[in-house]
């Protein structure tokens, strides 16, 4: 990783869009980048229906449940995790839409936060033994790569020397939710079922036309079929910005990927490794830039078509720097 960690955790990011030629322009002001999972369960009611549907219960006392997600958890320039307390467990749910075995270590960094304000008050070091809630790891995956219907990231796994008997283990398990997957799962939870086909309308669309323009189209189609419906009508310019967002880094995520398997090729292979790398940085530059304002599409382009690694590596220190595009269309 050698960009989304220095930028993703930037404060006072704009979700300010451009829609392509549709003209659409969702102007969406935040301190950080939310996901649509994370505004779609948010709330207690909707989080205890994810509850039920993950360990296959039938709770309706919502009230019983205390939210515990954190806000200063970033991934990927977004914060796509909710967490809550309920039945004596503290529950992490994520949302991931690239394949990530590092999650067992994301998630021992965030239990131990949520635990630590747990115990502040309490004697550690006392004969009495101090209880904690059980916690419990599990991410909703929809990415390209395939994956089975379940399966598990252990901590143990990312070990530098492996043990038969690891003395600390965190278990996460992955639940794809692709189309035709986990159908059990999804039909306990109508709104991880409902945001399943929102997605794969947006990756659907996304082969045939531009990315805003998919976007824009799938929040229409599901208005009209019932899909997330009145959630979109109220928050449709925020859904677009986020979305939009979300696949972007998605490809990033993807490119910084790619040129990492590029440059351990053979050095027959050094022009397109070039390439790789420079489609990496112009994709950096641009998220960065999309942050900061709506980024004009001759900008955009001019940043696209230049193959000069050494000026690409020059203007996404500028992009990181600038606090404004038309600082950094001033100086480039």
């Amino acid at each position: 990783m050698k960009c989304t960690e220095c930028f993703g955790c930037a404060q006072n990011e704009s979700a300010s869009r451009k829609m392509g030629d549709a003209g659409l322009v969702p102007a969406v002001e935040r301190n950080y980048k939310d996901t649509v999972f994370r505004m779609l369960f948010k709330e207690k009611k909707a989080l205890l229906s994810l509850y039920n549907a993950v360990n296959k219960t039938n709770f309706t006392n919502e009230d019983d449940l205390e939210i515990t997600t954190l806000e200063k958890a970033v991934y990927m320039g977004m914060k796509n995790d909710v967490s809550c307390m309920f039945a004596f467990e503290l529950n992490l749910y994520e949302h991931q839409s690239t394949v990530n075995p590092n999650i067992p270590l994301r998630d021992l960094l965030y239990v131990a936060q949520q635990l630590q304000k747990l115990v502040s008050e309490k004697n550690l070091y006392g004969s009495k033994r101090v209880q904690i809630p059980t916690p419990r790891f599990a991410v909703f995956y929809n990415g390209n790569t395939k994956l089975p219907e379940r399966m598990e990231y252990r901590l143990s796994e990312l070990f530098q020397k492996q043990t038969d008997k690891p003395e600390l283990e965190l278990i996460v398990t992955v639940y794809n939710i692709n189309p035709g997957m986990n159908e059990e799962l999804l039909g306990a939870c109508q709104l991880l079922k409902e945001y399943m086909l929102f997605t794969t309308k947006i990756r659907e669309n996304r082969k045939k036309m531009d990315l805003r323009l998919a976007v824009d189209k799938a929040v229409e189609d599901c208005i009209k079929e019932g899909i997330l419906a009145e959630f979109l009508r109220e928050q449709r310019a925020e859904v677009i910005a986020m979305s939009i967002f979300e696949y972007d880094q998605e490809k990033h995520m993807r490119l910084e990927k790619e040129e990492s398997y590029e440059e351990g090729r053979a050095e027959g292979r050094t022009e397109g490794r070039t390439e790789g790398r420079a489609e990496g940085r112009a994709v950096s530059i641009i998220l960065l830039l999309n942050q900061k304002g709506i980024l004009s599409k001759e900008t955009e382009d001019k940043i696209k078509e230049e193959t000069d690694e050494s000026k690409l590596e020059k203007w996404l220190l500028l992009a990181a720097g600038s606090d404004s595009i038309s600082e950094f269309e001033a100086a480039m």
